[in-house]
């Protein structure tokens, strides 16, 4: 049987199989793409150039628009070119490429949302202590160890993933190498390892969330104290965002990584596959600049800035 060194390239799922239907879909996905693009570089420039914003809300959610513009640009132009050459297939480092930035990318991501919800809880629980708890070098730090932690845990789940030998042939049933995907094509018993590592990433992804709503429950305690309905108004502009992202991001990706093979089917996986990796970069800068009034105001300037100059 063929082990790993002989597998050189996997064969990815298409969307279509007549021609009208690829170029609809590389159509479909190239819009989202710059969508997401447009969206998130908007976010990137406001941020970075509007001294208001300068603070530590606006510094994780720079650091946000930073990751989901690496999260959509590690899946849907290798899928489009596919679609628009009318390919399916990925190198095999290609398919290491994506799976190591996907789970960098997409944890350190997680690390950074679960950061926000403190820095939300502080800034709205002790406010007077927000300035030493979390000043410009705790923000810098915070989202060093983000991005570090998913690094790690990166390097770990795509060297036990391609450590396996594969011999039930190079197809995966997915528009992107996905892990749950490639583990079917092992032919050894060593892919309980990674899915013990799977199930630990997704024990620390819990304790992740129920910190994330312990916070939340202590800052809704808050804002309602709060005496005017205007400062209730911005607690929850910056509060109710967060919790949607956090929400769809999180209960799709253990919906997919998690799920029993019972309820798997191809349709299934691919509906929760783009609701996490393509629907949150390209509607988060939506979710994020609807409710919030500075963001919407600098975001309006500098469309004038782009329109007039």
């Amino acid at each position: 049987m063929p082990n790993i060194s002989s597998v050189s390239e996997f064969l990815l799922l298409a969307f279509a199989d007549t021609r009208e239907l690829q170029l609809l879909h590389f159509a479909l996905f190239l819009g989202i793409y710059l969508a997401a693009l447009l969206g998130n570089g908007l976010i990137l420039t406001a941020v970075a150039c509007d001294h208001c914003l300068h603070t530590p809300m606006y510094f994780f959610l720079l650091n946000l628009a930073l990751l989901d513009l690496g999260c959509i640009s590690t899946t849907l132009p290798k899928d489009m070119a596919n679609a628009l050459w009318d390919t399916r297939a990925i190198s095999y480092r290609g398919c290491v490429a994506q799976v190591f930035f996907l789970f960098f990318l997409f944890g350190s991501e997680y690390y950074l949302l679960t950061l926000m919800a403190y820095d939300r809880y502080t800034a709205i629980c002790k406010p007077l202590h927000y300035g030493s708890l979390v000043g410009s070098r705790a923000c810098a730090q915070m989202a060093a160890a983000a991005w570090g932690s998913g690094f790690l845990n990166a390097v770990l789940h795509t060297a036990t993933t391609f450590s396996l030998p594969f011999c039930r042939g190079n197809a995966v049933d997915q528009f992107f190498c996905e892990i749950p995907q490639i583990l079917k094509l092992s032919c050894s018993d060593a892919y309980l390892r990674e899915v013990g590592v799977l199930l630990v990433s997704g024990c620390f992804g819990v304790g992740c969330f129920v910190f994330i709503v312990l916070s939340y429950i202590q800052i809704f305690r808050a804002v309602l104290r709060i005496p005017s309905s205007q400062g209730q108004h911005k607690a929850f502009s910056t509060c109710l965002p967060h919790l949607a992202v956090v929400s769809l991001f999180l209960s799709t990706v253990i919906f997919a990584y998690l799920k029993p093979p019972s309820i798997s089917s191809t349709s299934l996986d691919l509906v929760v596959s783009l609701l996490y990796s393509v629907v949150p970069p390209a509607v988060n800068p939506l979710i994020y600049s609807m409710r919030n009034q500075e963001l919407k105001a600098t975001l309006k300037k500098l469309m004038l800035v782009l329109v007039f100059a």
